[in-house]
């Protein structure tokens, strides 16, 4: 069964607080989603570091439940 978005969003807010997440379906099938995350937490970070940061948040869901995850990471101005 596939991840639901409210899922994804609720897990990157809770290993990254105060994170802005943006998350789109990208085929229609709660399958493929797109994340753009805006977080303090990467600030100084390398750009590999920040997507590390939200591949640990949804854990061992990615390449399970969850199939494909495209991530956008920004830090907040």
């Amino acid at each position: 069964m596939p991840m639901k978005g409210e899922d994804i969003i609720a897990a990157i807010e809770a290993e990254l607080p105060g994170a802005q997440v943006e998350l789109t379906d990208l085929a229609g099938d709660d399958d493929h989603w797109a994340a753009r995350v805006s977080a303090p937490q990467f600030a100084g970070k390398s750009r590999v570091a920040q997507h590390k940061m939200v591949y640990a948040a949804v854990g061992d869901k990615m390449g399970g439940e969850l199939h494909a995850l495209q991530v956008t990471t920004l830090v907040p101005k």
